[in-house]
């Protein structure tokens, strides 16, 4: 145990976040760099290193955080970081993104304030890439079999990095300009920026995992052509398929899909335009949808210049205080004030949207909403609660309802889809199609980051198992397990 009297002596303690006024003016991380150094040691300490240590269950990774908690205390950070990279390939993308459903499982938070593991987390990583403890990991020997893995977001990264260290020959197809899938294209560059994304790159690339970019499988290259080519085929394109919001008026100019707004702002941050092409300076922006997805909306518009944002939601408002219906260690669903939050803008809960009008151009100019209520399993509208705002851009943040269908690679392998539209998997990830593979939200449909790379790693030791017959490679997870929530 690191501290025996942390939990006791300690508050805690956050990372530093760059004022307001400050941030909005750019587009880098919102944190102060290395805010937490002076006091990630105390914060570390504040674990108790339990005896069933119920972190472990909260996170799908199984990421050993006792033992990181305890090296960190102790100032052994190249043994903090061995232990991290033990369970997990990208902890400086969870540290940055996951909504940690390990502080939620924390036995600490059963009455306090639970240990920040996040923190602790990301500045083991951050430490380690700055004093050069992130190498790459070349095979000793290559097996002579060859993997196709389809997708290059946290699921097919970390599938690549796990098969090209047992050896095998992989390559990554993804069919945007750059790799990273989400990662690159629909997390802001505030929430993380792309430099983590880049030098992963190029360790994977030094380890040898080969990278085709531009390349959409299903149209530039057939499904059929990777079973040939290939000794197996790892799906890990994503859940891309987005939920629309069929109301009169969704046709207007402005109306866009969050995925398709996002990704043209972190492209102005790689220099590919000037100023985005779908822009929210100057106008009036509605956001719909109260998620992550939604709040990197309303983080976007503000730093583009907004005049104002509203984000809706159907949803009433979270309680701050742990249901009661949602027990200890689940991850109970709370108000949340992220980032992008405390920046601006209005949250507008229990309503729906009915309809659009526009000018006559056919720009969207009024978004028309109900105020609703939820009775016998549906949200009713409350009768004289009706009104409109003003809405010259409207983002589309409802979640997505399974893998693209559209694209030709579903047929093509000849896989077989679930009730819910993913690509179904037996116990070992394995699809119906023999040799043919798939993890991440493909198989599980919308998910967390830190979900996505436990089904990459996992996934990974199935294909190692396929190819030689057995497998040495840790497999966190099953395609059955479900998070830690009600």
């Amino acid at each position: 145990m690191a501290d025996p009297k942390g939990f006791l002596t300690t508050p805690k303690q956050l990372a530093e976040r760059r004022p307001v006024d400050v941030r909005l003016r750019d587009w880098n991380e919102v944190y102060v760099e290395r805010s937490l150094l002076p006091i990630i040691t105390k914060q570390a300490g504040r674990c108790m290193d339990c005896g069933i240590p119920f972190c472990h269950n909260g996170c799908p990774l199984g990421n050993l955080i006792p033992e990181w908690n305890d090296l960190a205390f102790r100032d052994d950070w190249s043994g903090a970081i061995e232990r991290l990279h033990a369970t997990n390939n990208f902890p400086e993308f969870t540290g940055r993104l996951c909504p940690a459903p390990c502080e939620s499982a924390c036995v600490l938070g059963i009455n306090q304030d639970a240990v920040t593991i996040k923190n602790v987390e990301v500045t083991i990583i951050d430490k380690a890439w700055d004093n050069g403890g992130v190498r790459p990991q070349v095979p000793e020997r290559l097996s002579g079999k060859t993997v196709a893995v389809v997708g290059s977001g946290p699921a097919g990264l970390a599938a690549a990095q796990q098969l090209t260290r047992a050896g095998h020959t992989v390559v990554v197809y993804e069919r945007a300009d750059r790799i990273g899938g989400l990662l690159r294209y629909g997390i802001p560059e505030f929430k993380m920026e792309k430099r983590h994304i880049n030098r992963r790159v190029e360790q994977m690339r030094a380890e040898g995992t080969r990278f085709r970019t531009g390349v959409h499988v299903g149209e530039d290259i057939t499904g059929q052509d990777l079973r040939n080519r290939f000794d197996a085929v790892v799906v890990a394109a994503g859940a891309t398929t987005a939920r629309d919001l069929p109301v009169p008026g969704r046709e207007l100019n402005g109306i866009h899909q969050a995925m398709e707004y996002l990704p043209l702002a972190n492209k102005v941050q790689e220099g590919d335009y000037v100023d985005s092409p779908i822009s929210a300076k100057g106008k009036h922006v509605i956001v719909i949808g109260g998620g992550d997805t939604g709040a990197d909306c309303l983080g976007t518009a503000l730093r583009q210049g907004a005049a104002s944002v509203t984000q809706l939601e159907i949803m009433p408002r979270p309680s701050e205080a742990r249901p009661a219906g949602q027990p200890w260690p689940t991850m109970p669903m709370t108000y949340k004030v992220t980032s992008a939050h405390e920046e601006g803008g209005e949250r507008v809960y229990s309503v729906n949207t009915t309809h659009f009008t526009g000018d006559q151009d056919g720009n969207v100019q009024e978004l028309h909403l109900v105020e609703v209520e939820f009775k016998d399993g549906r949200f009713e509208p409350v009768p004289g609660t009706e009104r409109s705002i003003p809405a010259q851009l409207v983002t589309l943040a409802m979640g997505f309802t399974g893998t693209d269908q559209g694209n030709g690679l579903v047929d093509q392998l000849g896989v077989d889809l679930d009730a819910r539209g993913n690509i179904a998997r037996d116990g070992k990830f394995a699809t119906n199609v023999d040799g043919v593979y798939v993890c991440g939200d493909a198989g599980r449909g919308q998910s967390l980051i830190v979900w996505a790379i436990a089904e990459g790693r996992s996934a990974a030791a199935a294909v190692d198992a396929y190819l030689g017959g057995k497998t040495a490679l840790p497999a966190p997870i099953r395609p059955t397990d479900r998070p830690l929530v009600v």
